[in-house]
């Protein structure tokens, strides 16, 4: 067993936390963002930066040459979507997006707004955990989670209207 401290400061006691929270065991904070038939996104539980989306696979795979076809095909189209969401509804012109296989979770992909304030920490993939851990530590107030909760909302408002 694991234990994990969410982005709302409860902690968790999990063997992985995807498995957690693609079955529902844990919910993140805000909720789901869209569910698809291989996929689960969700805003990153652990760091309360506004629009950042963790699209993690609900078969616990870690690597991306594991996909079957169908969940390649489907990966793509909802990275996709979601990021033209962030984009048209959130306002987020640049995204990382990062994926280990290294990973003790399911195969993921982050996909990390780059906002404004980001860059006084760099501009390059070595600014990512600075930025990560900035937030963690110094945006976790009632203000920030509002704003990361709203955008969370927007988000799941564009699925939504697709259905």
């Amino acid at each position: 067993m694991r234990r994990i401290t969410l982005a709302n400061g409860d902690t968790v006691e999990v063997e992985c936390l995807s498995c957690a929270l693609t079955s529902g065991l844990v919910e993140p904070e805000g909720g789901v963002i869209v569910e698809t038939e291989h996929f689960h996104a969700h805003q990153d539980v652990a760091y309360p930066i506004k629009g950042l989306v963790i699209v993690a696979s609900k078969r616990h795979v870690t690597c991306l040459d594991e996909l079957t076809e169908e969940e390649r095909f489907e990966y793509i189209t909802l990275l996709s979507t979601i990021r033209k969401a962030q984009r048209d509804v959130l306002g987020i012109e640049h995204v990382y997006y990062f994926y280990n296989e290294d990973t003790t979770h399911h195969f993921h992909t982050w996909m990390v707004p780059r906002y404004e304030w980001m860059y006084e920490f760099g501009r390059s993939v070595e600014s990512v955990r600075p930025v990560l851990l900035y937030a963690r530590n110094e945006m976790n107030d009632e203000t920030n989670r509002k704003e990361v909760l709203k955008a969370i909302d927007q988000l799941r408002e564009v699925f939504h209207h697709e259905k």
